[in-house]
């Protein structure tokens, strides 16, 4: 007679059982991707968005100088930077995370990106320069320039944009330590970048990192508070501003190695909530990625004391694994094998989490360590496994699901042609030299036709409902605006798979986990 096998391990074994399935599934190749090529027009996209006077090396032409006064009414320089989406205002608080981000990639995965490292590099510094500028008056921090209401209400390109280019900032009457502690986790993730290649600038960049961070935590509150009519709805602040205040201790801590700054999250882990909705990452809340980039420190063997750090990234990254815990309830998968959150733009936390499981089976792997799930070893992953799981998500991105589609504009045979993005969607300078006013653009905005402009490299916001469809309608924004907080994460996934094309097949093909 069989010895009854208790209810624990029962459900252990199926959920091994069902993850197998899954990362099997998720190996099954369905078109070779040139990664590399991907990753070329990923970071060319960020040319599309740049905002101020374009360098002569500029290679997407449609565009042309644009908002080349920023800032004058405020009597500071605040040209330069990147538009974050498919409209024409400087919003400070994605453009920081989309710089850390663009950085993560870089410092964790830089060997890996050939002859694209130095393009990517050129991305980051339009970002960092801007925010330079934006830190450049001591105790003010300037993070929005632009009208966001005055602007949705028009459709024009940026060449041509006359609503107000009001500035709004943060002081310590006004605090605003979410976006101040972002910026100062972008310029200290920056000067790590720039550490080898331009060791005066790095120093520059971690410096002003410093002196932001200090202003953020001395003058606490969020910036959605101050500024509520100006950053809300686009991009208010609902996860709080203590996720910000960590994130940027701790990349000030991996840029500087200071022992305050590890003092700081000691004292801090607890107080601003280090364990608090770990299963978000993104622009607004940076849970997730605080206890994935600190874990480091103790799979490094250098910082035991951060033991629950390492303990709420296992925790976050079982949740991204169907079938080994159960799952998340606000992470599903869709039928084709989507990582699914509910709301609008999904391809944002495709990329951002699978940056983050990447990231982690780096640090795993370096470690020989395993991700545990449970008190069972059979509800554990290994780092292959997290790869693949990462690889899949970036395969779908490019073609590999129901549709055969590439959300990547300019890459494969058949990607979104109608997005939502006002330069993108309207003639460009030389094709039609006469201005095109606010409310003339909206025939282009209506028209069915296909972009003129092709902002190779966007991805869009994608299937933003468990079906897998797609509209490909300039109209539904929620699904056809890129953004440049989808794209940042992306450049990491792109070059370390460039670099490793059959490393997931290899270790399935071999037995490897």
């Amino acid at each position: 007679m069989a010895r009854p096998v208790s209810p624990a391990k029962a459900m252990a074994a199926v959920a091994a059982a069902v993850l197998v399935l899954l990362l099997a599934a998720s190996s099954v190749v369905l078109g070779a991707h040139d990664y590399g090529d991907a990753l070329h027009k990923s970071i060319l996209f960020f040319e599309g968005q740049r905002s101020g006077r374009l360098p002569p090396n500029q290679r997407l032409r449609w565009r042309q100088d644009s908002a080349i006064h920023d800032g004058a009414e405020a009597g500071v320089d605040l040209t330069g930077g990147y538009y974050d989406a498919g409209d024409n205002v400087k919003f400070g608080f994605p453009m920081a995370f989309t710089a850390t981000l663009m950085s993560w990639g870089l410092i964790d995965f830089g060997h890996t990106f050939g002859a694209h490292e130095v393009e990517a590099r050129d991305a980051v510094r339009w970002a960092t320069d801007y925010l330079l500028k934006a830190t450049s008056t001591p105790g003010t921090v300037y993070v929005q320039v632009g009208d966001a209401s005055r602007d949705h209400a028009c459709w024009e390109r940026p060449e041509d944009m006359d609503t107000p280019r009001t500035v709004y900032s943060v002081d310590a009457s006004r605090p605003g330590s979410d976006v101040a502690a972002e910026t100062a986790a972008a310029l200290a993730a920056g000067s790590v970048v720039f550490r080898d290649s331009d060791p005066g600038y790095s120093a520059r960049l971690l410096d002003r990192a410093a002196e932001v961070f200090a202003f953020a935590d001395a003058h606490r509150g969020a910036y959605s508070g101050s500024l509520r009519d100006a950053v809300c709805p686009c991009y208010c602040d609902y996860s709080g501003y203590q996720d910000e205040l960590l994130w940027g201790a701790a990349w000030l801590h991996r840029a500087s190695r200071r022992r305050e700054y590890r003092e700081y999250i000691k004292r801090n882990e607890v107080a601003l909530g280090a364990s608090d909705a770990v299963n978000e990452f993104g622009w607004d809340n940076k849970h997730a990625g605080i206890n994935v980039l600190i874990s480091k420190e103790v799979l490094m063997g250098k910082d035991e004391y951060f033991q629950s750090f390492r303990q709420n990234a296992d925790n976050f990254i079982c949740s991204l694994l169907p079938g080994i815990s159960g799952g998340h309830p606000q992470i599903q998968y869709s039928p084709g094998g989507l990582l699914f959150k509910v709301g609008n733009s999904n391809m944002q936390h495709v990329t951002s989490l699978s940056f983050l499981l990447l990231a982690y089976s780096n640090y795993l792997s370096h470690a020989g360590a395993r991700v545990s799930c449970g008190g069972a070893a059979s509800a554990s992953a290994s780092p292959v496994q997290l790869r693949r799981v990462a690889k899949r998500q970036v395969d779908y991105i490019l073609g590999d699901n129901p549709l055969r589609m590439s959300y990547m504009v300019g890459y494969g045979p058949r990607y979104p042609l109608r997005i939502h993005h006002r330069a993108s969607s309207l003639p460009s300078v030389s094709a039609h030299p006469a201005r095109i006013g606010c409310k003339a653009g909206a025939a282009y905005y209506a028209s069915p036709a296909p972009n003129p402009n092709l902002l190779v490299g966007a991805v869009v916001g994608g299937p933003s409902n468990s079906t897998d469809a797609f509209p490909d309608a300039r109209a539904v924004f929620q699904q056809s605006e890129p953004t440049t907080y989808i794209n940042a994460p992306l450049l990491g996934l792109l070059a370390y798979f460039s670099a490793h094309p059959d490393l997931v097949a290899a270790a399935q093909q071999h037995g490897g986990d």
